[in-house]
This record gives structure tokens, sequence and C-alpha cells, in this order.
């Protein structure tokens, strides 16, 4: 289990952040299917065609036949007191529709369960619709033991629907008969325009039947479909989430396997970086054991992978007076925050990832917010550059009072040149004076340090925003034709480590961006007398923007864009401060004047520069 932390990929993150204003992320970039040979439109329509044709050859399928009346009863003795439900008409493959205009269900007679969840307003990567549950990836059922010690599971067993409305909803209700009046119901209820769909589990006279000494458990696993163009890169923000434990919310394994037994759930959340399947209970489960498998393999190419991770659930379900009676909901849409926040009572926007601590205050206080509005009257593209703007707006003061610190320590750097030249062999003289002069010119190191830090939650958060944010799925702009998804403009012929098999232009701008943005603020930095122990700004001035090329090549471009728009515009704002805002003939002077007035030390300085004395008088011993 993973609770609601930072993990490894997060570490990384915010160290990079910190120091090059880029994160690095692991990848490994895998070939792209074949390229689709109709327009999306055509194929999206062929495929609702085809969803019609397969329901009525379905709807067509055979009742349950034997061979002679011995297998009959034989299949009947199997089932004990249930046996009644295979002597019905439905005991066959038929299924029942439940449709509005966001969410097509099919749920079969056999099982009472879901069998097909629909998504109609979207499509995949290569132009079909978006299936949650389809050919048997998902299983829905209960185990339980019945009185005389028979061990079953509803998922085997044969159901009787019905069909009703309620209000404007539409209603299907599954029932599991041991006679006419005596049952186990699935009731699912759809609403128009609504991705939830209200599931209640009942019995009703079965108080004797259930072996009461036994668990009854619901089973619930799914295989998460590939949806994206990049396996791999879906496949990093597909997971199993859950709040347990009166509102806490963690995770499984990222890339690995994983399973954990946990206590109190009250929704779990098979994820699939944009679309999420997730249960919800009004009485949440006691215990609940949830296991996910990763399906990918590390040499597995893209145009192979089908599913992504399988997930599976074991909640046990309690009697009360010898019956089963649970309301739940069942969502099947997008993992998008805007719609999982209609649901506030249910609290399953908590399964989306918008950052740990304050980068997802900063997430859903500010960003999501405001980029929704940006969305609203600007295409994605143009929404990604305003929000660049604006945030520059929002942290220009910070920026401003960090290129001041930079120019005030380039004015210093012939003094301090001096200094280190002077007391080359004397490290900790070397470092009393340098504060001394620090102090005397009222110059503080740390103030350009200080503006980087206030500004990491803001660039993690945007890290963390722009690959999650559904607003951008499937939206264009200039040759990226999928905004949450990598820009390929060229397709190798072959696959380089950690890089891929094609080449992303908005990794290599934003690569370009960053080189000249450092080359300018490290331009002082390599001028100083490298000393021991520092690192080599040289090779981080390098290292930087290849690190950006190599683990963005395959991220989304949306992403990419915001940084090289944000290192774009820093490049010209520290252009533009150093032409016509900083005057560093006045920086000099006013340093000057601070250097002749007196400075009285502060009990903390007067602490250190003891200490400092006694730790070089110590030294000096040492070498005597």
């Amino acid at each position: 289990m993973e609770e609601k932390k930072l993990d490894t990929s997060s570490i990384i993150g915010i160290v990079l952040i910190g120091i090059l204003m880029v994160i690095m992320f692991y990848t490994q970039s895998q070939d792209e299917e074949k390229a689709v040979t109709e327009t999306k439109t055509e194929q999206v329509e062929k495929a609702n065609k085809e969803v019609v044709t397969d329901a009525n050859k379905e709807a067509k399928e055979e009742t349950i036949n034997f061979a002679d009346s011995t297998e009959v009863a034989k299949y009947q003795q199997s089932l004990g007191a249930f046996a009644y439900s295979a002597t019905l008409p439905s005991a066959s493959n038929d299924f029942t529709e439940l449709s509005n205009d966001k969410l097509y269900l099919k749920i079969s007679n056999k099982g009472g369960q879901i069998v097909e969840a629909r998504l109609k307003e979207f499509s995949t990567y290569d132009s079909v619709p978006v299936y949650l549950i389809k050919d048997g990836n998902a299983s829905f059922g209960i185990d339980f033991t019945t009185a005389d010690n028979r061990t079953l599971n509803t998922k085997e067993l044969y159901f009787e629907p019905t069909t009703s409305s309620n209000g404007n909803a539409q209603v299907v209700s599954m029932k599991l008969k041991t006679s006419n009046n005596t049952y186990l119901e699935y009731r699912y209820e759809l609403k128009p325009d609504d991705y939830l769909v209200d599931f209640t589990v009942r019995s009703q006279g079965l108080n004797g039947a259930f072996n009461t000494s036994k668990p009854v458990t619901l089973d619930w696993s799914l295989n998460g479909i590939r949806h994206a163009k990049s396996a791999s890169y879906e496949n990093r923000y597909t997971r199993l989430t859950y709040n347990h434990e009166d509102g806490k919310i963690s995770k499984l394994s990222q890339s690995g396997d994983d399973e954990e037994v946990e206590e109190n759930i009250k929704w779990l959340s098979f994820r699939q970086h944009f679309f999420s399947s997730i249960l919800v209970s009004d009485t949440p489960f006691k215990t609940g054991e949830l296991t996910s498998k990763n399906l990918i393999g590390k040499d597995v190419k893209d145009v192979d992978v089908e599913f992504l991770k399988a997930y599976a659930a074991e909640l046990p379900l309690e009697l009360s007076g010898g019956e089963l009676n649970y309301n739940m909901h069942m969502y099947y849409g997008p993992t998008d925050y805007k719609v999982l926040n209609d649901y506030k009572d249910l609290g399953i926007v908590d399964s989306m990832p918008t950052g740990w601590g304050i980068f997802g205050v900063i997430n859903r206080w500010i960003i999501i917010p405001l980029f929704n509005f940006l969305m609203s009257f600007l295409p994605a593209g143009f929404a990604i550059i305003a929000l660049t703007i604006l945030v520059k707006l929002v942290l220009s003061p910070v920026q401003y009072k960090q290129f001041v610190s930079q120019a005030k320590m380039k004015v210093l750097r012939p003094e301090m040149n001096e200094i280190n030249e002077k007391y080359e062999n004397e490290p900790m003289k070397k470092q009393q004076e340098t504060m001394a002069l620090y102090r005397k010119a009222g110059v503080n190191p740390m103030s350009g340090c200080l503006p980087a830090v206030l500004q990491m939650p803001v660039f993690y958060a945007l890290f963390t925003f722009f690959p999650t944010a559904f607003v951008l799925r499937q939206k264009s702009f200039l040759w990226a034709d999928d905004l949450s998804s990598y820009d390929a403009i060229v397709k190798l012929p072959f696959d380089i480590p950690f890089y891929g098999s094609h080449v992303s232009l908005f990794p290599i701008l934003a690569s370009v961006a960053i080189f000249i943005y450092m080359q300018m603020t490290s331009a002082q930095s390599m001028q100083q007398q490298q000393q021991p122990g520092m690192p080599n700004m040289k090779f981080i001035l390098y290292l930087s923007p290849v690190m950006m090329l190599i683990f963005f090549n395959n991220y989304a471009s949306g992403l990419s864009l915001y940084y090289f728009v944000s290192n774009t515009i820093t490049i010209f704002i520290m252009l533009a401060i150093k032409k016509f805002i900083i005057d560093e003939d006045k920086i000099h002077a006013k340093i000057q004047e601070n250097k002749k007035k007196p400075k009285k030390e502060g009990k903390f300085q007067q602490r250190l520069k003891q200490m400092m004395e006694q730790a070089e008088a110590q030294q000096k011993g040492k070498k005597k």
C-alpha cells in the first residue's frame, strides 16, 4: 500500500525542480500501433453500429440445454435452493440494456452483472469507443455458502430481469430466485446525463438460505483496457486507489504488483489514467483484500499491449437478520476533477491524483479552476500559454528579488575572488572573510535561494497537473495532435533506450530554452573558482537539457509546452531587468556605502563566529 504521500516519482520531481526547474522521470518509450486507416468520425460511427449489431446477435443466444434429464437433475442438485433460478426462461445469456447520453451498460442474465460499459462521448487514440468493460475483462459476483454447505458464486447463476422507471431514471432489477417470492436482487438505477449508477444488493426471504458461519464475499475484478497510444505512459497513472479508515486515501503500487488487506473501505477506484471504474458503498466494508498486478512487461511493445493492470477486490459483506442489504454506487466515467467533484457527497474526487499536501491544495483551489476558466474560451494550447503568463505574473515579485540577489552577488564577485586567492589554503579563514564581506555589504547569499524555494510548490503542482488534466486529452495544438500525450514529429526505425522510437519537438524546444536560461544564470558561478565538494556547474549546465530531452520525450506535450513557454518568458524577463531595471553601478555604489557603515553583530553571528574560530584553532592544533 502507498498512502497519499510523496512516492519515488514525486521525490525525484521535487529534487530536480529545485535544482533545474525540470523534473526527471523514468520511462521507456515503445512503438506506436499501426497508422489509423479510417477517419475518427467514420470509425466511431462504424463501432457504434457494430454495438447494435452485436447486441441483436447476442440476444438470440441459447438457454441452458442438457443432453438428458439426468444431467438436468445433477445441475439442479448442485445448486440446492438456488436450482429454481435455472428452471426459469431467463436462464440464458440474454442481456438487458441501460443507457443515457453519456453511458451505455449491458447487463447479463448470467451473474446479473455488467458485461459491457461504454462511454459514448469519448474515443481511444485509434478512434474507437472507450470501453471500461468488454469481452470478459471484468467480473462481479457474490461468493457464499448455502445452509446445506454448497459454495456458490452469483456470477455463475442466472438472474431474472425486469425493467421499470423511477421518475426520469431507468431501473433494471436482476433477481436470483429460490422461489417466486424469495430472491437475491441486484438493482441498477441510471439517471439521465449521468455517469453514476445507483446499485443495491439486497435479499428477500433468504434468511435461512445462507450459512451464517461462512463469509459472504463480494468479488470484483477488472483488467484495465489500454486507451492511449503510449501504453507505458498511460500505465504510470493507472492505479488502484481507495478511501479507508475514515477518510484516508491510499494507493497500491504504481509500477509493480501489490496487495493489501484494509479496514473500513468506503470506496475503491480501478483507475485507468483518464477513465475510472469506482465502487462506493454507503455502508463501508469492514475489511477488504485489494490486489493490483502489472500486466506490461519491460520488453513489451505498445502494439502488443491490450491491458495495463489487473485489479481485484474481495470485500466481505455482513448479513443483517440473515439478509443482505447494501446501498452502493458505481461510477463509470472520466477521471476528470470537474466531473468527479460533482459527486462531493461520495468523496470520489479524491481518487484523482492532484498532488500531495500543499501541491494538491494549489492544484485544487488555484490551477484547476483557473485552467478550466481559460479553457472555456481559449483553445487548449493558448490556454496553457495564458496559464504560464499568469503564473509568471504572480511569481514576478519573487523572481525579481532573485534576479536582484544575483546582480548583487555578481558585483561582489571580484572581491570574493580576492578572498579566495588570499586564503586559498585556509578554508576556515576564507569562510570568515567571505561572511564578513557579505555582512558589510548588506548582502544575504541565501536571499537568492529563498525565491527559488518559494516557487517550487507551484512548479511541482503544475508538474502533477498537466499529465492528469483530462481537459487536455485529445486536444491539439500546432503539430501536437494530443496535448496529453507525446508530440512525435519523426518516427524512428529503431528504439533508443530511455528515449524511445520517436522524436518529440516540444521537449527539444524546452531543452534549448532551459540551456539558455541556465547559461545565463550559471555564467557567474562558473567564473568562480571551483570549490572542493561543490557541484560542477558546467556539467549541470549540459546535464539539465539532456535530461529534459530524454525523459520528456514520452511525456505529455502540454507539460513540455509549459516549460518551453515558461523558460522563454523568464529569459526575456531577465534580459529586460538587466537592461532596463537593474543598474549594477548603482548596486555597487550602494554596497560600498553599506560597507562603510558600522555593522553591529547579532548574537547568532557572534556565536557563529566563535564556533568558526574554535574550529580553526582546533584544526591548527592538529597540524602541530
